[in-house]
C-alpha cells in the first residue's frame, strides 16, 4: 500500500525524480538465448502492433532497432533511451545473437513510459515520473 510510506520527501528537497522498472518474459518463447531469428520477428511485430495501439497518456512511437535511422539513434541516445548490443556476459550467454534484429523502443510522447523489447528481457517496462 503507497499510503503507508506517506510523503519521503514533503517539502520537495530530495527527491526529483522517480523510476520503476520490471521485466517481463512473453508465453510461448524461450529465453533470448534460445530465439531464433523468426521468433525475435515476431516478437518484435506482436510488441509493436500492441504498443503502438495504445491511447491516452500511454500513447507513442515503436523505433526497431533494424534499419534505425541516424536521427533517430541520436535522439534516442540523447533522451538516455537507447540500449546497446550487450554487454560480454550477455553475449557469452549468447543472448545477442541476430542483433539488431527483433529489438525496439517505445515511448509515449510525453516521455514517461518505455518499453524496451528484446534487450536481456523481452520486455523491459519503464515508468518515469
Amino acid at each position: 500500500d503507497v499510503d503507508s510510506f506517506g510523503n519521503l520527501d514533503p517539502n520537495g528537497e530530495y527527491i526529483v525524480s522517480t523510476r520503476v522498472r520490471c521485466g517481463r518474459s512473453l508465453e510461448g518463447y524461450p529465453f533470448n538465448p534460445c530465439l531464433t531469428e523468426a521468433q525475435y520477428k515476431e516478437m518484435e511485430e506482436k510488441v509493436s502492433s500492441t504498443l503502438s495501439g495504445l491511447g491516452g497518456e500511454l500513447k507513442g512511437t515503436f523505433y526497431p532497432l533494424t534499419g534505425m535511422s541516424k536521427d533517430v539513434q541520436q535522439k534516442l541516445i540523447d533522451d538516455h533511451f537507447l540500449f546497446k548490443e550487450g554487454d560480454r556476459f550477455l553475449q557469452t550467454a549468447n543472448a545477442c545473437r541476430y542483433w539488431p534484429t527483433g529489438r525496439g523502443i517505445f515511448h509515449n510522447d510525453d516521455k514517461t513510459f518505455l518499453v524496451w523489447c528484446n534487450e536481456e528481457d523481452h520486455l523491459r517496462i519503464i515508468s518515469m515520473q
